[in-house]
């Protein structure tokens, strides 16, 4: 059971780093960027989703 759980935490900290660089990378503010980037940091699970749902998007070249 620890597995499943030790992977499970693995893959959340991708997606909250993947998340985070997707931040720093978008038009937003800097206010904004920084507050994202704390919501993702301090709640890792309900802040990603709250991202994937309202936050912003790294710009495409």
């Amino acid at each position: 059971m620890t597995e499943i759980t030790g992977i499970g935490g693995f893959i959340l900290l991708v997606l909250d780093v993947w998340a985070i660089v997707s931040v720093v990378g978008s038009t937003a503010s800097t206010g904004k960027k920084v507050l994202w980037v704390l919501l993702i940091l301090i709640l890792p699970l309900l802040g990603f989703i709250i991202w994937l749902i309202a936050g912003p998007r790294s710009t495409r070249p």
